[in-house]
């Protein structure tokens, strides 16, 4: 794909659509033309192929039904099958547009779920990476530490829930082009007005782009974000070579690193790969911060130390450095539901229905450090008051405050729950479990073999890179 000639269907022939695909489409010109695109790319290539178009009603504007039911005849001219799902309940007074997202992807997640098909295509341009690098670059948040990280932009493709792979395979794609190719295809598009309401962030930048010299203000951005997608993916496997190699987990919730782990010469590789660890290990979101993180790992050089940081507790002895999540702001107990995501760190499912009709009564909560202080450690050298504080964080199952043990977990971890083929509590690699960027596909992979978590789902796509598409400027 080019920046300033017609868009091409290269990079749809590096995508695997064997198992069908989800396109999300507003009605605006970006993801129309991303649907008609792919529409003729299959047609040629795998007709059979089963492509469905979604379209999000967020239920934020009267003409939103409109829009979606015009999107529906587009598709149903050209042979396309359609559906329109409602962001329906509560809208958020602050935050708006971020948890329009979230429940954007999870409308999406569901109807590819519901449909059967395994990938779903967003049509982000290069428009819109260079409005979030903008945005990024622009924030006090993005040290030069974090530059790779932050600047680096979206994705090509994001695994979402752990489950379903987001592809944008527009990236590299002016919008200015996909609307010559809608104009050629005499295929009228929406303007959503909320796109120009500057009161939001990206809008304001995206004014601001225009006001500018905009094809070189494009071109200096994309070409920074693709250097810092590189240095990302580099740092990421860097990052990865030291969890495989110098990390190990001893028992449930527990985490040692080798103490060559602080004193190696790539400590900017390391200081990475312990914010991962932290993350996964305490199950936040978010990686904690840079300058903390710095400032542990130099008191991890000195010696011995415990301390705190991003819900995890860093003891550090002769024998190792350890990991474990802390007993502070543990999740209170809660009804036992299928694919919940506890804690951030364990994923609950349920393996039938008739297994859900048994557990109903069912919570999950904490082992908590009474019942866990009953337990006999056994331990391979591995100091068993360490296991016993990991334990007491890990998901039990109670009934009417009786606990009834620990349900079937992931590989290596124990099995003790009364009806373990009808609960089990694997492992989820926080802070990845809801977005993974393909970026990040190493690390995150280090990450799920150490805590014996499901492997990263196969990437969509073959000759895969970090960077982005090639274009021209």
């Amino acid at each position: 794909m080019t920046l300033d000639t017609e868009p091409d269907l290269s990079d749809f022939s590096r995508i695997d659509f064997s198992n069908g695909a989800v396109v999300a489409v507003s009605g605006g010109s970006d993801s129309t033309a991303l649907l008609l695109l792919l529409k003729a790319h299959l047609d040629r290539t795998a007709p059979a192929t089963k492509l469905l178009a979604v379209t999000i009603d967020h239920q934020l504007r009267p003409q939103a039904a409109a829009e979606a039911q015009a999107v529906a005849r587009l598709c149903a001219a050209r042979g396309i099958a359609h559906r329109i799902v409602v962001w329906s309940g509560h809208k958020p007074a602050t935050g708006l547009p971020a948890a329009a997202r979230e429940a954007r992807y999870r409308l999406l997640a569901e109807a590819a779920e519901a449909a059967g098909l395994g990938l779903i295509l967003t049509g982000h341009t290069a428009a819109d990476q260079a409005e979030t690098v903008l945005m990024r670059q622009a924030r006090d948040e993005v040290p030069s530490e974090e530059r790779p990280r932050g600047l680096a932009g979206m994705a090509p493709a994001t695994l979402y829930d752990w489950r379903y792979w987001i592809v944008r395979p527009l990236l590299g794609v002016r919008r200015a082009a996909l609307r010559e190719f809608l104009r050629r295809e005499q295929v009228a598009w929406v303007e959503d007005p909320t796109n120009a309401d500057t009161a939001f962030e990206r809008p304001r930048v995206r004014a601001a782009l225009v006001e500018g010299d905009d094809a070189l203000r494009m071109a200096e951005t994309m070409a920074l974000a693709r250097k810092a997608a590189v240095e990302r993916e580099q740092l990421g496997q860097r990052a990865a070579m030291l969890i495989r190699g110098l990390a190990s987990r001893p028992a449930a919730g527990l985490v040692r690193l080798d103490r060559d782990f602080a004193t190696g010469a790539d400590s900017r590789a390391a200081i990475y790969a312990l914010r991962i660890l932290l993350a996964a290990t305490g199950g936040t979101a978010f990686l904690p911060d840079q300058a903390r993180s710095e400032a542990l790992f130099g008191r991890l050089r000195a010696g011995a130390l415990c301390a705190t940081l991003s819900r995890s507790v860093v003891d550090a002895r002769r024998t190792g450095i350890f990991l474990h999540r802390e007993l502070r702001d543990l999740p209170p107990a809660v009804a036992v539901s299928d694919n919940a995501l506890w804690d951030g760190r364990r994923r609950i499912t349920l393996s039938d229905s008739s297994g859900a009709l048994l557990i109903a009564p069912l919570l999950v909560a904490p082992l908590g450090v009474a019942l866990a202080a009953k337990r006999a450690i056994t331990g391979h050298g591995t100091p068993a008051s360490l296991v016993r504080a990991a334990l007491a964080a890990e998901p039990a199952l109670w009934r009417d405050g009786e606990c009834l043990g620990l349900p079937g977990q992931g590989p290596g971890l124990p099995e003790e729950s009364p009806m373990p083929a009808a609960v089990a509590a694997y492992p989820a690699v926080a802070p990845f479990a809801r977005f993974l960027p393909s970026f990040d596909l190493a690390p995150a992979d280090a990450v799920a073999a150490l805590l014996g978590a499901a492997p990263v789902p196969a990437a969509p796509f073959g000759g895969h890179s970090a960077g982005l598409p090639r274009a021209k400027a």
